[in-house]
Order: structure tokens, then sequence, then C-alpha cells
């Protein structure tokens, strides 16, 4: 099963930036999407940002124009560059990719990081 591995929380000031790494461990088909979500204690998780199947970028409204997400799927990586960090902006974050397990696969499959742990705080 492959897994992917998230890099790069870590606690940071008001303002501060820092960059997340997810690295699938092995190949996804057709990788299609690629996303990075947060939870906050107490809440929900909420979509940060996306890339579709076209490779449009959509962004949550609370982060637009503070991060940037790039990815390349065709090695299986994707970044939340996150500049301007509000204490808001703590959460655990996980990265999402969509694609197939198999060239046979007859259904996408959903696969999920462990989650990385971004706190903003003086």
């Amino acid at each position: 099963q492959v897994q992917l591995v998230e890099s790069g929380g870590g606690l940071v000031q008001p303002g501060g930036s820092l960059r997340l790494s997810c690295v699938a461990s092995g190949t996804i088909y057709n990788l299609y999407g690629m996303a990075w979500y947060r939870q906050a204690p107490g809440k929900e998780r909420e979509l940060v940002a996306a890339i579709s199947s076209a490779n449009a970028i959509k962004y949550a409204d609370s982060v637009r124009g503070r991060f940037t997400i790039s990815g390349d799927k065709g090695k299986g990586a994707t970044f939340l560059q996150m500049n301007s960090l509000k204490p808001e902006d703590s959460a655990v974050y996980y990265c999402n990719f969509e694609g197939y397990s198999s060239d046979r696969a007859l259904y996408p499959s959903d696969y999920w990081g462990q989650g990385t742990e971004v706190t903003v705080s003086s």
C-alpha cells in the first residue's frame, strides 16, 4: 500500500513561513487530484488548497494570497508554501491524493498522509 509521507510542520511565530511537503512512497497510477486539508482541535477537517484533475487550483478563502500549493503528479509530490502565518492557521495538516492503485484498477483510491502539526504562536 502506498503511503503519503509528510514533513515540514513545526512551531513558527505569527507572520512567519513554513513549507509542507508530501511525497508518495510508491506509484499512484493516473494521479489526478492533490490537496491539503487541515484540522484544528475541536473543528472539522477543512480543505485548504487543491489541484484538480485539470490542474485548476483553488484555495480556501482564509488562506488565499498567503498559501501556495504546487505539485508534480508524475513524481507523486505536493507542497504547500505557507506565508504570513496566523495563530488561526494552527492545525494538523494532511495531504490527500486521488488516483489508482494499479493500471488495472477500476475505481480510484483516496490516499492520506499521516498529518503534520503546524503551530503558530509567539
